[in-house]
């Protein structure tokens, strides 16, 4: 066949298999309702694991087709230009086509194992591109505010009827709803005079929670307006009400799973989300939606163009603790930190680069909580020299030399993960006021009990292995010793029988791998005296074996503990 005809097949082929995806992932998001009506909770669980793989899968299947297909031929640069221009052709006009893109590149970076970016072979972004118009009536519901709110507001509830609320429970919230709408508007509202709502079209699920989601657009600012529905034993309830960007940001944060919401035009829902939350990078919101790979290759064109040009600043090693395992640097100027795996752990570390992976993976897989940093793994990175201070690069090369390779001007990195920067624990506490230092203590003992109901044990629980966010929530990015919380033994520290026993600088009982002993973990916190204090005052339990064998028992029953994204002042209970 000639160049050309392989291409079609080659286009063809990888074009099937994205419709394939798409149809998959489409499926299991519309489950979405029913699971949230029949209250489905741990099959919720099993959809969301499931939607997760059907992205590797799908690349996996493309990539073995297309080694059939063109055989010897498959890693012909010529051929793979013509096959995008075909495939651009089939994509067109399509709602989606930013994602279609993303699926192609990915099929091709597998086959290449390309360094950087082959623009020959690879879609890359249009700066001159217009901008995106407006979100149509197809993503987005109006309703023109020209009577009283609560009639509006009863309207948009009653408008998702694959939703069914409590009557009652409607009736006694629905005037909280007004009043807080009223009062973030303002007293007197001639200054600021809302003109219209406007819903996005599709409900919000997470978990046990459904999200309506829209805006409030006043005369002089745009408003974000989040219901947030839980079904009680009693029937579908609002829970709460978020008016704030910070707020809505936080239920969308980096540190929680995929919501599951119909998508037929994603770009434009994106953009609706990023005018909400326009703090939020939309890598991020992309990935928030259920598109992990476009929202990394977003994040990767950011990067990009972050680092097209250099400048006086640097990359530098990471403030905070050395790691055991991960050699980490920040990206100046970008909010985004580079780990990459140390070529030799330090002891007592008996792991290895294989397990390692696996962890990353395992996170990724897991539902996050809202306590565990999301990591983009990213292969075959290339970066120009002059961004690498001589110390890192020196560092660098002596800890990570199986994976970092100096070529020309250019710092070649075979695999990284990619993370927000957050600041390190440890060293929050001792800069921040001793207000917020205080809020950190108490969220700090939050958050391993948040990781404890999501059936996740951290391993190490040192300060510095948590960090605190922009929006002062603590979280947690070392994953290196993560276990499932049932996979531990809790234990009591036997009693020394004999002085000498008790004298002996190693423990006098057996110790098998996963035993662990909750009330050695005061001394391995690290917390200063009053923070120490602090921590007991709130969380005395953690350092009983009762409290880690409780939630044991709770997860093998089958309970699955809804764990709100958002702080209690936006439930309407309070």
């Amino acid at each position: 066949m000639t160049i050309g005809q392989l291409a079609q097949r080659c286009s063809a082929c990888i074009h099937e298999r994205y419709n394939d995806y798409q149809d998959r992932f489409q499926r299991i998001t519309l489950l979405a309702p029913l699971r949230f009506m029949n209250r489905q909770w741990a099959q919720v669980q099993v959809d969301t694991t499931e939607r997760l793989n059907l992205y590797a899968a799908a690349v996996d299947q493309s990539e073995s087709s297309i080694r059939g297909l063109l055989k010897e031929r498959f890693d012909e640069e010529e051929l793979w230009a013509a096959a995008k221009a075909d495939y651009s052709t089939r994509i067109a006009g399509r709602a989606d086509r930013e994602l279609a893109e993303t699926f192609f590149n990915s099929v091709t970076r597998r086959i290449f194992d390309t360094v950087g970016v082959n623009r020959h072979i690879e879609f890359v972004p249009d700066d001159s591109a217009p901008l995106r118009p407006p979100p149509t009536e197809s993503v987005v519901r109006t309703y023109p505010l020209n009577g009283p709110i609560e009639g509006v507001l009863r309207k948009i509830i009653s408008d998702y009827g694959e939703i069914r609320l409590n009557t009652a429970a409607l009736k006694s919230v629905l005037p909280r709803i007004v009043e807080r709408v009223e009062n973030r508007l303002g007293d007197g509202c001639d200054h600021n005079r809302p003109v219209r709502i406007e819903m996005l079209g599709h409900i919000f699920y997470r978990g046990q929670g459904a999200y309506l989601i829209g805006r409030i657009i006043a005369d002089r600012q745009l408003i974000p307006l989040v219901m947030a529905l839980l079904h009680a034993h009693a029937g579908v309830v609002v829970d709460a009400l978020l008016l704030d960007s910070d707020g809505v940001s936080i239920v969308f944060s980096y540190t929680r799973s995929a919501f599951h919401v119909q998508l037929e035009k994603p770009a434009e829902l994106v953009d609706f989300l990023k005018s909400i939350m326009p703090a939020k990078p939309e890598a991020e919101i992309y990935s928030a939606i259920g598109h992990f790979k476009h929202g990394k290759t977003i994040l990767y064109r950011d990067v990009c163009k972050h680092t097209a040009q250099c400048t006086d600043e640097r990359f530098r090693i990471s403030s905070g603790k050395r790691g055991m395992v991960m050699v980490v640097f920040d990206m100046a100027g970008h909010d985004m930190v580079v780990k990459l795996i140390r070529d030799r752990f330090d002891n007592p570390k008996k792991i290895t680069r294989h397990r390692v992976v696996a962890q990353y993976d395992f996170v990724f897989k897991h539902y996050r909580v809202g306590r565990l940093i999301e990591a983009h793994s990213f292969e075959h990175l290339s970066f120009d020299c002059c961004w690498f201070s001589d110390d890192l690069l020196t560092a660098l090369t002596a800890d990570a030399g199986q994976t970092v390779h100096l070529e020309n001007d250019q710092v070649i990195i075979d695999h990284a993960y990619l993370e927000r920067r957050v600041k390190p624990l440890d060293i929050y506490l001792l800069q921040e006021t001793a207000e917020k230092a205080a809020s950190a203590v108490v969220d700090f003992g939050a958050a391993i009990k948040d990781l404890a109901f999501g059936n996740i044990f951290p391993g190490d629980m040192l300060l510095k292995n948590f960090g605190v966010t922009r929006h002062g929530r603590v979280v947690f990015y070392d994953y290196d010793e993560i276990v499932p919380l049932t996979e531990c033994r809790f234990r009591k520290i036997p009693q020394a029988r004999t002085y000498l026993e008790e004298m002996a600088d190693e423990p006098w009982y057996a110790v098998d791998e996963n035993d662990v002993f909750p009330e050695e973990f005061a001394r391995f916190l690290g917390l200063s005296t009053n923070h120490r204090d602090l921590f007991l005052h709130h969380h005395a339990d953690l350092l009983t074996p009762a409290f880690w064998i409780a939630v044991q028992d709770e997860i093998r029953s089958g309970h699955i503990r809804h764990i709100r994204p958002y702080h209690p002042r936006y439930q309407l209970g309070h």
